[in-house]
């Protein structure tokens, strides 16, 4: 029981913490304001670990600091997940490097997921509300080459739905690739 809640809290918060380092490059390359409420928390909350990082990375069009923070974050994971499993970390090194690699994979997948549901409750719910034009524009690169293939059925955007199927059958992929080479979750 030990074990199942210890690898529930660290999946919790390496998740939340590997996504806001995602959202961060995310938001650079969408050119986010760096104003927004949105991006002032998530640079608050993760400035401790990219700020250093780019002294060694300087930024571009791609923040390689958030990412390489983000497979930092996700080595750790994986590590102390091989660990609560019982296993010697370092007999599996390389694998445990490739699954830090596919798990910030699967963070970025449901970062995905996570701002499409909350963009489509929104549209529904409170299409006024001011996270609707940072939601719209962090989702819509993956959104709008989908609104180009689909077409609207009465006015309805079935574009979430499709991206949803897609990034759903992309997670099964990467959790079966990294359940395969370690024998445990992700």
């Amino acid at each position: 029981m030990f074990g199942d809640i210890a690898r529930f809290l660290l999946n919790t918060v390496f998740t939340l913490f590997g996504a806001a380092l995602l959202l961060r490059a995310w938001m650079q390359v969408v050119r986010m304001p760096p104003y927004n409420p949105v991006s002032n928390a998530v640079m608050q909350a993760t400035n401790w670990i990219v700020l250093p990082l780019r002294k060694i990375l300087p930024g571009g069009k791609v923040d390689w600091a958030s990412i390489l923070a983000a497979f930092i974050a996700s080595a750790v994971y994986v590590t102390l997940m091989v660990v609560l499993a019982g296993v010697d970390p370092m007999l599996m090194l390389p694998m445990l490097l490739l699954v830090a690699v596919l798990t910030v994979v699967k963070w970025a997948l449901n970062l995905i997921i996570w701002m499409t549901i909350l963009m489509a409750l929104l549209s529904w719910l409170n299409p006024q509300s001011p996270a609707m034009p940072l939601l719209y524009q962090i989702t819509a690169p993956f959104l709008d080459p989908l609104r180009r293939i689909l077409p609207r059925l009465g006015g309805i955007d079935l574009s979430p739905i499709l991206l949803f199927v897609i990034v759903q059958v992309l997670l099964m992929v990467v959790t079966r690739l990294a359940v395969s080479m370690t024998l445990f979750g992700i």
